[in-house]
Formats: structure tokens, sequence, C-alpha cells
């Protein structure tokens, strides 16, 4: 009957979260270096993205403000963190960007439609467009999306690369 069929939908409701609570368990953990159900909240937005979510930093300013102590201690506490990660991935909020979507805005940038930006190019855009990129930040992209020989970025093995991260 209905009763029954809601039993299942439940069930199956519970498994899920049971999942999702598990994943942001052990990716919390691998950043618990003491043991103790805490994590220094400079590791939050990695392990945030680690969970297939890549919020802007404004959204990370948010999530953090909803997870810290009264008085913020410089740790964020598992059990803070588990409900409003639980949340946001239920919710499926911050997903990463389709690889279309992707391929367009690199495409828009690629005046000349040959495949591929100069690093300079890359720079200037990243710099001078949306939220500027820290010198880290930025460094770590172009090692990962600059091809040393050419020094461009061939940005549909780029963006195949960044999208495959996620499973």
């Amino acid at each position: 009957g209905e009763e029954e069929k809601d039993g299942q939908q439940e069930e199956q409701l519970f498994s899920i979260i049971a999942d999702i609570q598990k994943k942001i368990t052990d990716a919390f953990e691998v950043f618990d270096h003491e043991c103790n159900k805490t994590v220094d909240v400079r590791e939050i937005g990695t392990i945030i993205r680690s969970l297939g979510c890549c919020p802007s930093e404004g959204d990370l300013h948010d999530m953090l403000a909803e997870v810290e102590e009264e008085e913020p201690t410089g740790y964020i506490r598992l059990e803070k963190f588990l409900p409003m990660m639980t949340k946001v991935l239920m919710e499926r909020r911050y997903r990463p960007v389709p690889e279309d979507v992707l391929l367009r805005a690199f495409e828009v940038l690629d005046a000349n439609k040959c495949g591929h930006l100069t690093k300079e190019e890359l720079v200037k855009y990243m710099t001078e467009e949306g939220e500027p990129f820290t010198q880290e930040e930025m460094e770590e992209m172009l090692s990962a999306a600059v091809d040393p020989e050419t020094n461009t970025v061939r940005y549909r093995d780029y963006i195949t690369m960044m999208v495959v991260d996620e499973s």
C-alpha cells in the first residue's frame, strides 16, 4: 500500500543521507590531524571542493560563518560542519560548471579560434576579470593548464581534466 511505499522512500532517503554523511566525515578526517573531530578553518575550502562542490569565495565565507564557533577558534568542529555540508550536498548546491559551458567560455576568450590560449592571455583574463586569484592559486592552475613546450593552454584537454575530477 501507500504507507509501505512511503516507508521505502524514507529508507532510501536515510541511506542516501548516511552515504553522504560518511563521505563528508571521511573527507573531514583526512584533515583532522589531531583526530579530535576538528580541522583547521583554512582546510575547509579544500574539504568542500574535495566533495565536488565549487563555491565562490563569497559562498565559502558564508558557509564558514555558519559553522564557526561564536568565538572563532581557528578550528571547525565536525558536528557543526556535517549538518551544513549534508544540506549543501543534498540540495546539490555549488555544482561544478558543466563541460560545455566551460568550453564556450574559453572559446569566447580564444579570439583567433585556434584551440588554445597563451599563458599570458590566461593570466590577463584571470587577473582582470571576476574574483582575483592569489599568486599561489594562479601558479597552481598554470602548472596544471599550461603545456610547458608551447607555453599555451590547450583548453579542451584542460577542461576534460577538470571535469573528470569530480567523480
